[in-house]
């Protein structure tokens, strides 16, 4: 075995002749002599530059270092994925707790109080190299393993006619089967495509061996409604798919679904627990002779698509509008992605008035996308299909840079009061550089974060909570307001709201739109109203298009509201001709 690699670093080559002395001159400790490579570096900057050539297994780390300092040399190598499981040890003078836990947080594992101790020193380093090794074999032991994973799976796939785990017919099969069928002349036939609602939630709620076995249970459910001659085979993951023959009428296949679906209506009993699974299911009928196998199947797969997009429990039969559609959607899609590229969104302004003065507090953007051939795009086209692909990640970013920089061109304009208002979608909230991108974003543009909120909706603090309350946190405290958006129609967060470090509640146009004193709104918005007052949160209407919303609103103390009885969104240009004159 190679001897351990110990790298030393420290500003006092001193100190390293003393730790190189203290651990190769161990006879008398009464266990056996234990052999190191030493290797040194007298600053962070060179040990970071040097562990390639290095290749410690041990790190002794100076804390009181010129330049970079130990603390952040810790962080900087536990930041890097092939150096973060090599343990440190933080040498030190210093030992009060709030050192000490300052080295633990940056990543140490360990440290050492100078001057420093030979027994302890040795005992320190003989049991963080013991930890090393033992992860080192850990990690050979998760290659190998990986690699027979790897190997199994090779083996299952070359089992292509036969899925492995419920037995049934594979892809390869039923397409193999319904080429026969097609050059038969056999015209009366149909797929009937299924896919597991949320199935993803199973694996990662019981595991993925409680997952097969639910897998099988409905496989073996699914095998009690063929007919003689018709074929179930497993698709792939929690999908089938039917093959039946003599369908003469959409009606046969209509009674054939009911069926199922009443039978998915009973829980699986699986590991000693009842699973309740809702299944999607699209419809492809074979009585075009031109059809080619894999056409069919596509066909099936995209009325199954298109049912899960109404939801659970929902079945679609193919028409060929649906191929129209999704040609439509791939076409938004990669527009969308031009349109990120030559910078064609561009903001629209909405201004929120103070109700009780009826005076101009802020904005509110909104984007908008000005196609070159198709002129103005309503953002209800686009912005549901930037939430699927992703792209509304960076659209997003584009969106809370070009509204900063338009705060901050206004305050330099001497309009140092007004607030910018951003909304900020669920795929934004959950991403992992939120952070890092608005701090550049502010950097970069100088606006004042005390002028900008970001408007946050419902689902995207419930469904983590608590990584929720710690986003906003940092986002508060970098003086930025949160406002949580559409407050009200997901009645989800009411129980949490005294936990969240938000600022603003902006009550939906819906509730606005029907106000009536017999009207359940009317107590709806009455009650945020006060409990925003009991929790000290400002709270905007949007949708105000009448006087009577307005009087309405102002007699139960709403502060602020936005909509069309004050202004439409605006271009900047408009914006500063009607409101910005000096």
């Amino acid at each position: 075995m190679n001897k351990p690699s110990i790298l030393v670093v420290d500003d006092e080559p001193d100190n390293f002749d003393v730790i190189e002395t203290f651990l190769t001159n161990t006879k008398d400790s009464g266990e056996a002599k234990q052999d190191y490579n030493l290797h040194y570096a007298a600053s962070g900057k060179d040990a970071i530059a040097s562990l390639e050539v290095f290749q410690p297994d041990l790190i002794l780390l100076d804390v009181m270092m010129p330049d970079m300092d130990g603390i952040e040399v810790c962080k900087k190598i536990k930041a890097m994925p092939q150096w973060s499981a090599v343990p440190i040890i933080v040498v030190t003078a210093l030992t009060t707790k709030k050192d000490l836990a300052q080295a633990l947080f940056a990543g140490a594992d360990d440290f050492i109080s100078k001057p420093v101790n030979r027994l302890e020193l040795i005992a320190r380093v003989r049991s963080m190299i013991r930890i090393h090794q033992q992860y080192q074999q850990l990690a050979t032991f998760n290659t190998q393993l990986e690699a027979m994973v790897q190997e199994r799976t090779a083996q299952l796939q070359s089992m292509i006619l036969e899925d492995s785990l419920t037995k049934l017919p594979s892809r390869v099969f039923l397409l193999q089967e319904l080429k026969r069928c097609l050059q038969a002349g056999e015209s009366s036939i149909a797929l009937v495509y299924l896919d597991c609602d949320q199935f993803k939630l199973v694996n990662g709620s019981f595991g993925h061996a409680v997952g097969d076995q639910l897998l099988i249970a409905i496989a073996q459910r699914l095998q009690q409604y063929l007919r003689p001659n018709d074929l179930l085979a497993r698709m792939g993951g929690d999908e089938f798919c039917f093959l039946l023959h003599q369908i003469e009428e959409e009606r046969t296949v209509e009674l054939f679904l009911e069926k199922i679906l009443q039978g998915f209506a009973q829980p699986f009993a699986v590991a000693n627990c009842e699973i309740f699974i809702t299944v999607c299911i699209g419809i492809a009928l074979g009585n075009n002779s031109d059809h080619q196998p894999e056409e069919l199947l596509q066909d099936a797969d995209t009325a199954m698509y298109q049912a899960k997009l109404r939801g659970k429990d929902s079945h679609q039969i193919f028409d060929r509008k649906m191929h129209l559609a999704m040609f439509n959607r791939l076409i938004l899609e990669n527009d969308l992605q031009r349109a990120l590229e030559q910078q064609e969104f561009i903001l629209y302004y909405q201004p929120i008035i103070d109700l009780q003065t009826e005076k101009l507090t802020g904005f509110e953007a909104l984007i908008r996308w000005q196609h070159p051939e198709r002129g103005m795009v309503s953002p209800a086209e686009f912005i549901p299909s930037m939430e699927t692909t992703g792209l509304i990640v960076p659209v997003g970013m584009l969106v809370f840079k070009k509204a900063c920089e338009q705060i901050r061109a206004w305050e330099q304009q001497g309009w140092t009061e007004l607030t910018m208002s951003v909304n900020l979608s669920v795929r934004q909230f959950s991403c992992a550089t939120l952070l890092a991108d608005i701090d550049r974003i502010l950097t970069e543009t100088g606006a004042n974060p005390a002028n900008i909120k970001l408007e946050i909706t419902e689902s995207a603090i419930m469904d983590n909570a608590e990584t929720a309350i710690s986003i906003t946190k940092e986002l508060r405290s970098r003086q930025i307001q949160i406002s949580i958006d559409d407050f009200g129609t997901g009645y989800s967060s009411l129980g949490y709201l005294h936990r969240f470090p938000v600022d603003n509640l902006k009550i939906d146009r819906s509730f606005v739109s029907q106000i009536q004193s017999e009207n359940r709104n009317y107590h709806v918005v009455d009650t945020i109203i006060t409990l925003s007052n009991q929790l000290g949160l400002a709270v905007i209407a949007e949708g105000i298009e009448t006087k009577e919303q307005l009087k309405w609103l102002q007699n139960i103390g709403c502060q602020y509201g936005q909509g069309y009885l004050f202004n439409k969104p605006l271009p900047a240009s408009e914006v500063e001709k009607i409101y910005l004159r000096s």
